[in-house]
């Protein structure tokens, strides 16, 4: 392993990918480009020189033990339990280390199998002398891979305080209830009974479905206040429609970060960690519902009369006043994946007359990310939102694409 890697294993790296990576390396620093000369500093260089150079750049001290790395992860993938065994055999090493040879929180082989469900690879792992249980469990539960996590309870894995985080964080309302089941205490690794909520709250939604799950759950345990944005977190148009009977200028009206995120409940002053794309201060319910993913709150909210085009507050600074369209562009990322849903968004607000081309001001800073810095964009429409926005994995390319051919404007 070497120190400060430029580039990042993923998840399941791509042999194929890295060695034309590897040849493209080789080819530029032959064509004298400057940041290919400087990684790769040795005259004349052979590919096996480009390929070294490569792995050391994601932190692996050699090539082959980058391919075995990708080897490992496809067979992992794949369910081919003698490939894994004969690596593991090869290289006993391979046990404790991580999968993708670099630290990570996927873990060594048996914990990077329970990420995926592989039940097989994991026993086998376990009989050639894996330790990981504990870790493997976790990782079980966080991914929602129930079975896994049994089998690994079985070899004498336990809920250990805080563990209840993970699912929170991923959304997983059957790993969530697994845990209670087993006698997990619904807390942080502090004992903080708020931490829990208050993460499901405000991590970026990957399953709706789920994070409603997770808010049933708490409500069990922890009082839920009775407001609009609750009601659209944990999915209740039940709820809603009760808000809505009391209250008839409910779907014009705007909602403070604090009433969207409560600080009761453990939610963060500092909005940079609520998760979300396209700021939610001072937003409607349409915008919060957009963004969180609730197409049929979006679907009942425009039914019963919401304005499309309804703006978020301006603040004292002038930022804000962004329709719910903006937060189609400008989106919570999903494992690098497009959302269907977001096109599907942007086509239903201009068949109900959306401003394709509103115009507002918006500050956002991303958190957790290499550049968590403050970024301003002044009087921009959706569409140079999303091709100005200053990190793109968080732009839907596919909705923006939508806006575009619709004759959205710079």
């Amino acid at each position: 392993m070497t120190n400060n890697p430029t580039r990042h294993v993923p998840v399941r790296p791509n042999l194929e990918q890295l060695r034309n990576q590897a040849k493209d390396l080789l080819k530029a620093h032959q064509s004298g480009d400057p940041a290919a000369l400087e990684e790769l500093q040795t005259p004349e260089p052979k590919l096996a020189d480009a390929q070294l150079a490569l792995a050391r750049s994601y932190g692996l001290a050699s090539w082959p033990r980058l391919v075995t790395a990708c080897q490992l992860i496809d067979a992992i993938w794949e369910n081919d339990i003698e490939t894994v065994r004969k690596l593991v055999v090869q290289n006993p090493k391979l046990l404790t280390e991580d999968a993708r040879g670099v630290p990570g929180n996927w873990g060594p082989p048996m914990s990077y199998a329970a990420n995926v469900g592989r039940n097989e690879i994991v026993e086998m792992l376990r009989e050639m002398g894996s330790q990981d249980v504990q870790y493997a469990f976790d990782r079980a539960c966080l991914q929602g891979k129930l079975e896994t996590a049994r089998l690994l309870f079985g070899m004498g894995a336990r809920p250990q305080r805080g563990c209840v985080m993970g699912p929170c964080e991923t959304l997983s309302g059957t790993g969530l209830a697994f845990l209670l089941e087993l006698g997990a205490e619904l807390c942080d690794d502090q004992g903080d009974r708020l931490a829990p909520v208050a993460l499901i709250l405000q991590t970026y939604t990957r399953n709706p479905v789920g994070k409603h799950a997770c808010l049933e759950i708490a409500a069990a345990h922890v009082e839920l206040p009775d407001t609009a944005p609750m009601a659209v977190h944990r999915g209740r148009i039940d709820l809603l429609e009760a808000h809505l009977r009391r209250d008839p200028d409910l779907l014009t009206r705007t909602f403070s970060h604090q009433e969207i995120f409560p600080p009761e409940l453990g939610c963060h002053a500092d909005e940079t960690l609520a998760l979300h794309g396209t700021p939610l201060a001072g937003a409607t319910l349409l915008h919060m519902a957009v963004d969180y993913d609730e197409f049929e709150i979006v679907e009942w909210i425009l039914a019963n009369g919401g304005p499309v085009d309804a703006k978020a507050a301006i603040d004292a600074d002038g930022f804000g006043g962004h329709t719910a369209l903006f937060g189609c562009i400008v989106w919570q990322p999903h494992h690098s994946k497009a959302r269907p849903s977001s096109e599907r968004y942007v086509r239903m607000f201009l068949d109900h007359g959306a401003n394709i081309n509103a115009r507002a001001s918006l500050r956002k800073a991303l958190r957790f990310v290499e550049d968590e810095s403050l970024h301003e964009y002044t009087d921009v429409t959706p569409r140079s939102w999303g091709e100005r926005f200053h990190n793109q994995a968080w732009v839907e390319k596919n909705a923006l694409a939508v806006v575009i051919r619709e004759g959205g404007q710079l």
